[in-house]
């Protein structure tokens, strides 16, 4: 039992459901699968996308000329990303209507087992377009799988965590993107100090992928342990799961659902296009060593692994929408002379631009949205709320970012303006949405109607934010 002073300065107990080993015990498991399935998600994800940028157009797509043959590789990447909103529909349903972690399971499994099947296909010379059409097909399952798995580790972590520090909490399991981005990047440092003699002809490309497993069956043992969510839990008691959740999200909830939208635009954007594009940038276009751009992302990773749950803490301090505009800000401002600089060539200023643009922009963002989403919706569709939020707007900024950007760097005879003025464009409708989004943090969860519907006294009841030691005997003193 841990004690708080009242008034007095008296040393009062005070009862915490992190008291309750069984909660206890639960809010780690539940921290560990989700941490664990934005892990391979992240591999896998980071993983296709350094792939397409260095290698896959040199293997599915040899009857190309390099420029075309790129273009069509960053397009299979995007492929995933519109096959993500139909399966942040589809299981998004199940998880609001069957519970979160049913969905967790069947995710884990088709996003993990689709990236395992890539290491083992067939390449353009062995088997001609049939190539390229399996890899499609296995990008469709992985981003279909991909669609619910990151709304459902976000929503299952907010449901669990303590709420004043929900936000920290929240943010946890997304270390685990950063773990797997770094280690995916990671595994394409060494891979581009490789001769194509070993990495192409010797198939060293595949083990990467084939690798993915170990990481599946970790996810499963520990997501078969986990518990029900508990305000899902509070819902079937009272009888008030949805029976048409989808219907609900549109009916109700659409314009935070837009919000949704707009807050993910530079988060989304500028992570694919800092992760993938400026890679293929430095690499095939500046033309430094093929190791340069993945070590900068694992350095952007290594960054994030801190900033993320920081963000997400000063998110319960100070609030989910100043943090989020923050670090759009950040974006917003290095657009222009972050892109002017990569086109230096530079490998140490590569590295330090890439690092703060992952790091300190979109992982800022990345910390404070994890909880910030969750709170936006109801508890009857959240699930399904925050998939097609985040979903929709992977299309309108992750999967279609490296494939317009390609195609704007061969357009524009590899020109890096336009590319600055396209991450320009998506910081400022982040940055924009962030003023017509209302403030969440320490929301009641198990309330039915979103937080655009809140009154100001539900606002003003909700729980305090944490305060340390010396700013509660300031105000104490006073």
């Amino acid at each position: 039992m841990s004690t708080r002073p009242d008034d007095n300065g008296a040393a009062v107990p005070v009862a915490r459901a992190s008291d309750d080993p069984n909660y206890a015990a639960n809010l780690r498991r539940a921290t560990l699968a989700s941490s664990i399935g934005s892990a391979l998600e992240y591999y896998d994800f980071a993983l296709y996308g350094l792939a397409s940028a260095l290698i896959f157009s040199r293997i599915f797509f040899t009857d190309l000329d390099p420029a075309a043959g790129l273009v069509a590789s960053f397009a299979t990447y995007g492929v995933g990303f519109l096959a993500r909103p139909l399966g942040g529909l589809f299981f998004g349903t199940i998880g609001d209507r069957l519970g979160r972690k049913f969905v967790l399971l069947a995710t884990i499994a088709l996003m993990g087992g689709a990236s395992t099947l890539v290491g083992v296909l067939p390449t353009y010379d062995q088997i001609g377009l049939w190539a390229p059409a399996l890899l499609v097909f296995l990008r469709l399952l992985q981003g279909f799988g991909a669609g619910a798995e990151q709304a459902g580790a976000t929503v299952l972590m907010a449901e669990y965590a303590p709420v004043r520090r929900r936000g920290f909490f929240a943010a946890l399991p997304f270390v685990g993107i950063q773990a797997g981005t770094l280690l995916a990047a990671g595994v394409f440092v060494y891979l581009g100090t490789l001769p194509d003699s070993v990495l192409l002809d010797g198939g060293v490309w595949r083990i990467p992928f084939i690798a993915s497993i170990a990481l599946i069956l970790v996810a499963v043992f520990i997501r078969l342990r986990l518990q029900e969510s508990p305000t899902f839990i509070t819902l079937e008691k009272q009888e008030q799961v949805a029976h048409s959740p989808l219907k609900e999200i549109f009916s109700s909830s659409f314009p935070n659902v837009l919000r949704g939208v707009g807050l993910r635009m530079a988060e989304n954007g500028g992570s694919y296009l800092f992760n993938t594009l400026a890679v293929s940038f430095v690499v095939g276009t500046i033309g430094v060593g093929a190791w340069i751009g993945p070590l900068a992302v694992a350095v952007g990773s290594l960054v994030g692994m801190i900033s993320v749950p920081f963000a997400g803490h000063l998110s319960d301090r100070f609030g989910r929408i100043p943090v989020y505009r923050f670090g759009a800000a950040v974006l917003l401002i290095l657009a222009f002379p972050g892109w002017y600089l990569l086109s230096l060539g530079n490998p140490v200023v590569i590295i330090i631009v890439i690092a703060v643009a992952i790091g300190f922009g979109v992982n800022t963002m990345l910390g404070a949205q994890c909880a910030l989403l969750p709170e936006l919706f109801g508890n009857r569709h959240r699930y399904i709320g925050v998939a097609v939020s985040r979903e929709f707007s992977a299309v309108l900024a992750g999967g279609i970012a490296p494939v317009f950007g390609a195609y704007l760097i061969g357009a524009f005879s590899g020109s890096w303006v336009p590319i600055a003025i396209y991450v320009f464009v998506l910081a400022a409708i982040t940055f924009g949405t962030t003023f017509i989004v209302p403030e969440t943090r320490s929301r009641d969860l198990t309330l039915l109607g979103d937080a655009s519907l809140d009154t100001d006294e539900d606002v003003r009841t909700r729980p305090t934010a944490i305060v340390s030691r010396k700013q509660h005997r300031s105000r104490v003193s006073q």
